[in-house]
């Protein structure tokens, strides 16, 4: 027989373990459902300057992990299974993991969202053999190579400025004329003597023999295509992929109320069915960041405990 908790929450990112922390402290029985490793998208950072109050070095993991063993502390309970389908009609919501079910009073969607590919073809093929996601991953693979970065955004600025600190050169690929990254990040990347840029360019395939050596690339105006190919002596080069995410919300497709695949929340991260709220990147909003998905994580707690006491 399945046990049962007052809130779940589906997802151990920053407001996942944001909304343990609340509910825990709240003497609410509390489960965080993860379906990997605790920390989402954050735990990939090298470097964190931006939250509130963070330490000197702080990175994704090291916040994460503080994270986690403070939500720990007050009493949530973890455990790792993918959620295949949900039940989330009624007094008591069931969830369906491939490992077990799990049911609750409330939930609390905190799944994130995941890296959208290039989206040319070869990119499959050559994932871990020169094609990456994740700059603190693999960026040391690529010490002294030609580094190529997809896309324009803070993500990819600021990961392109990573990268640096690995490849002899970081060319930025942006299918526009200008970036959309902020003002303050732009300005530290045209001051980058190793960061140079492709203007109004879209990769269009991926090639190599068993490692990526070659790269077409289409201008979007003129439509002329470039093959550029590796360093004979390096034999590879890294591109990495950051041009947005997709957010994890498969299994709630004609559930819950969705605005191009993201849950659709008010200010209370309240969603359309009573007892169920989301947090974080995988619910609408203007600005996801780690103080931002932890506040969501936050006032989701709070507000599924008023929702259970409503319920005595």
């Amino acid at each position: 027989m399945s046990k049962m908790y007052d809130v779940i929450v589906i997802g151990a990112g920053p407001a996942g373990l944001s909304a343990a922390l609340y509910a825990g402290r709240a003497r609410l029985k509390t489960l965080v459902v993860e379906k990997k490793k605790e920390g989402g998208q954050i735990a990939l950072t090298s470097e964190v300057e931006n939250y509130p109050g963070c330490v000197e070095g702080e990175s994704g993991p090291t916040l994460i992990d503080r994270m986690y063993n403070q939500a720990k502390h007050f009493g949530a309970e973890f455990v790792y299974d993918e959620i295949e389908s949900v039940d989330l009609q009624g007094s008591i919501k069931q969830l369906n993991g491939k490992k077990d079910v799990y049911k609750s009073k409330a939930v609390i969607v905190a799944t994130g969202a995941s890296s959208r590919p290039i989206g040319c073809p070869g990119e499959k093929e050559f994932i871990g053999k020169g094609v990456s996601y994740c700059a603190t991953c693999d960026g040391s693979f690529f010490e002294d190579f030609d580094i190529y970065v997809v896309g324009g955004g803070d993500t990819a600025v600021e990961e392109a400025m990573y990268l640096t600190k690995f490849g002899r050169s970081v060319t930025i690929i942006h299918r526009r004329d200008e970036l959309r990254a902020a003002k303050s990040i732009q300005d530290k990347a045209f001051k980058n003597p190793k960061i140079k840029f492709m203007w109004n360019t879209i990769v269009k395939e991926l090639k190599g023999d068993g490692i990526l050596n070659t790269m077409v690339v289409e201008n979007v105006k003129t439509r002329e295509q470039t093959t550029i190919v590796a360093d004979e002596e390096d034999m590879t080069f890294g591109v990495f992929g950051f041009i947005g995410y997709i957010p994890k919300t498969d299994i709630f497709k004609d559930i819950l109320t969705l605005d191009h695949g993201y849950i659709v929340t008010d200010e209370n991260m309240k969603t359309n069915i009573d007892g169920v709220f989301a947090a974080g990147d995988v619910r609408v909003k203007s600005l996801r960041q780690v103080v931002t998905a932890a506040s969501d994580g936050a006032i989701a707690a709070v507000q599924a405990e008023k929702y259970i006491e409503s319920l005595k």
